[in-house]
């Protein structure tokens, strides 16, 4: 068990429950709490892995990580999904963090798996449901015990039914049924040959805090998730960035407009908002400001279906 910091306070703050300890704020215990998941997983498992993008849920993951483990290096390699269809900017901040941790990093690449034809692209040229194969095949071949993921139980309704450590079997599927209790932050990580368990640390964060903890923390993010000028064109609702993966379409006209990213995923599936939040304060405003998830305002392959999400978790997806 790890025990939350401690952080200083006025000599006006009152004592938590009235025992002389100081308050926590509630960044502190949302991170105390994803410490002490790390340090479990640690603990408990042979062949953890972290998933990362280079997306803003697994930045902070990898930055909870290297708080739990310092002075010592992360004990955990990195695994990231590579569409083939990712934004520049992510790529290069994944490559530059990678090197500046000395961290190994497994790339799971969907683009192979078109090449050599065990993949096949799809009529809308998204290739985001396209990550479950090589993912689970990574996975298996790496032997990973234990797979982190930045998910959050407010994104989706689906993810919204994971618990903090969720069994997946054999084949890399998810079945809500098999879920566990976790009373008191007590997880299970009992496994049998062949079986992973997806670790969420995250689970109890919102996309507030999330940016809160960025504030606090002053985690440099990928320019992307703050306001710029970039060239997109319209589809299903979405601003959408052109690219080589089928689009614009004929019929689809491009424009320069003011926008920035709330959640990054492939280009053919993430959509952009329109905004002039430029500075990490701006963004926080703006997310206060919202009714709509990052996931049900830009993500199009959550749109496929009412159960889109809990089909592919189902299948092994993050």
């Amino acid at each position: 068990m790890t025990t939350a910091p401690v952080t200083e306070t006025t000599d006006n703050a009152p004592p938590a429950s009235g025992r002389g300890y100081p308050q926590l704020s509630h960044l502190d215990v949302l991170e105390s709490e994803a410490v002490h998941i790390f340090r479990e997983v640690a603990g408990e498992f042979e062949r953890p892995v972290i998933l990362f993008s280079g997306g803003k849920d697994s930045i902070v993951m990898l930055h909870l990580a290297l708080k739990a483990f310092a002075p010592a290096p992360v004990p955990f390699s990195l695994l990231h999904v590579d569409t083939g269809h990712n934004f520049p900017e992510v790529i290069d901040y994944r490559d530059r963090t990678v090197a500046a941790h000395g961290l190994r990093l497994h790339v799971a690449s969907v683009q192979e798996y078109i090449d050599n034809g065990r993949l096949r692209e799809r009529p809308d040229g998204t290739r985001n449901p396209l990550q479950t194969v090589p993912l689970t095949e990574k996975i298996a071949a790496e032997r990973f015990d234990a797979v982190f993921g930045g998910g959050r139980r407010d994104e989706e309704k689906a993810r919204a039914k994971e618990r903090v450590f969720s069994l997946r079997d054999e084949f890399s599927q998810w079945d809500p049924r098999r879920q566990r209790p976790e009373l008191w932050q007590l997880y299970n990580g009992r496994h049998a040959p062949g079986e992973h368990v997806r670790v969420f640390p995250l689970s109890n964060w919102t996309e507030l805090d999330v940016w809160q903890y960025i504030a606090r923390e002053k985690i440099e993010l990928p320019r992307i998730y703050y306001a710029h000028e970039r060239e997109v064109f319209r589809r299903n609702g979405m601003w959408l960035t052109a690219g080589e993966w089928d689009g614009p379409k004929e019929g689809e006209t491009t424009e320069t407009r003011l926008i920035r990213y709330r959640t990054v995923g492939d280009m053919s599936c993430t959509g952009a908002v329109d905004s002039d939040a430029a500075t990490i304060e701006q963004v926080i405003a703006e997310i206060a400001a919202s009714r709509l998830t990052e996931r049900g305002a830009t993500r199009a392959d959550d749109k496929l279906s009412e159960a889109a999400m809990e089909d592919r978790k189902r299948e092994g997806y993050f």
